[in-house]
């Protein structure tokens, strides 16, 4: 028997077209809450999101609709508006990140949803948050980690010396939708244990602003931060004889560290080199010297020996060797669950744990309006008191 997680009892709502909702949703779920998606009648745009499994299925979906159920709705539709009001009324939590122009029309406005269901935490996940003169505003992917600042920033360490002509980037995958659902879920987390009903205000943006604070500090001592320019004095990213590893040296025994895993050459004994300032000064060479000597050196050895010194440093896994990877598979960070055609995926079960087992993934996503006889036979029911 499975141990009780911390959400368990807990029932979530979650109205979501895009990743950011649908991922504060995910990690509700992974916590225990029973999470319905409501979906439109033509089904969660996310289903049609790249890329795709061998099964025709979505990749994303299969992993942002874990553990979750699947209800069908069309809020124009004056029976299924009622149904889904049923449902809502038997929630704590409901996640919606309706536009805010089509929210009243839809009855989900934020008066609306507190004259229904003043119990209710309503938290409001949008590109921009839901009050001020961008409220309206789209934003995908690309847009959000533009406003946030960080794609400003990128490409740099390495990527800017090998490329220095290449313009702005965005990180791979989803990074600043998903930095804006974990903000949303702590938040919704925030409101659900204060025992009182409240309207939750989510801007992806503002996430991302948060994520990029030490850039947004030196704005303070009129440093404008670069591509071109913005990298640790020495380390960051080094190309191995097989791959790539980051490097990253903060502390005085982590650069004593590294000059024995450098096997301590001339030039990384020099007594001013004590100094964390002259180092920083001198981080160009000591970079290069790094470089040099790391070309020859084996990813998987060197990862081992800087590890036993004490030295921060990662190596750059592909896709099958994280899921092979010795630390993920001991910590059991990837659950197999039944895809979307015959064979089965693995996915990540949470990027947290409450204890010595990981989180289970024990239902993977939904087929469309797999759980439709729970949006009619559910009557509302008085919300339960979450305790503190």
């Amino acid at each position: 028997m499975e141990d009780p997680r911390p959400l368990d009892g807990i029932r979530v709502v979650e109205r979501a077209s895009g990743v950011a909702a649908a991922y504060a949703g995910r990690l509700l779920a992974a916590m225990g809450a029973e999470v319905f998606m409501a979906e439109p009648p033509d089904h969660s745009p996310l289903r049609r999101e790249a890329p795709f499994l061998p099964g025709g299925g979505s990749a994303l979906f299969a992993y942002l609709a874990a553990e979750k159920r699947s209800v069908l709705c069309d809020l124009a539709d004056p029976v299924d508006r009622k149904a889904f009001h049923g449902l809502v009324a038997a929630a704590q939590i409901l996640i919606d990140d309706t536009p805010v122009a089509d929210r009243a029309g839809q009855g989900l406005d934020p008066a609306s949803v507190d004259a229904r269901h003043p119990h209710l935490v309503h938290l409001s996940v949008l590109p921009f948050g839901a009050e001020g003169p961008k409220a309206g505003w789209c934003g995908a992917e690309i847009n959000m980690i533009h406003a946030g600042g960080e794609g400003f920033l990128l490409p740099n360490g390495l990527s800017a010396d090998l490329f220095p002509d290449r313009p702005p980037l965005k990180i791979a995958g989803h990074f600043a939708e998903m930095q804006g659902g974990v903000a949303a879920a702590l938040a919704g987390l925030s409101a659900l244990w204060s025992g009182q009903g409240q309207f939750v205000d989510a801007s992806v943006q503002d996430a991302n602003v948060a994520v990029g604070a030490f850039a947004v500090q030196r704005f303070g001592d009129g440093s404008v931060e670069h591509r071109s320019t913005r990298s640790f004095r020495y380390g960051g990213v080094i190309e191995c004889r097989d791959g790539f590893v980051e490097l990253l040296t903060l502390e005085e025994r982590q650069w004593e560290g590294l000059v024995d895993l450098l096997g301590r050459p001339d030039w990384a004994t020099d007594p001013a080199l004590r100094d964390a300032a002259e180092r920083s000064r001198r981080g160009d060479t000591i970079n290069a010297n790094i470089r040099d000597w790391a070309s020859d050196q084996p990813v998987a050895d060197l990862v081992a020996r800087a590890q036993e010194l004490g030295v921060p440093m990662a190596p750059y896994n592909t896709p099958d060797e994280i899921l092979a990877g010795r630390q993920e598979t001991a910590r059991g960070i990837f659950r197999e669950v039944a895809g979307p055609g015959e064979e089965n995926v693995r996915i990540q079960s949470a990027p947290f744990r409450f204890g010595a087992q990981p989180l289970p993934v024990a239902q993977a996503a939904p087929a469309p309006g797999a759980d439709q006889h729970l949006l009619v036979a559910h009557p509302p029911r008085e919300a339960r008191k979450v305790q503190a």
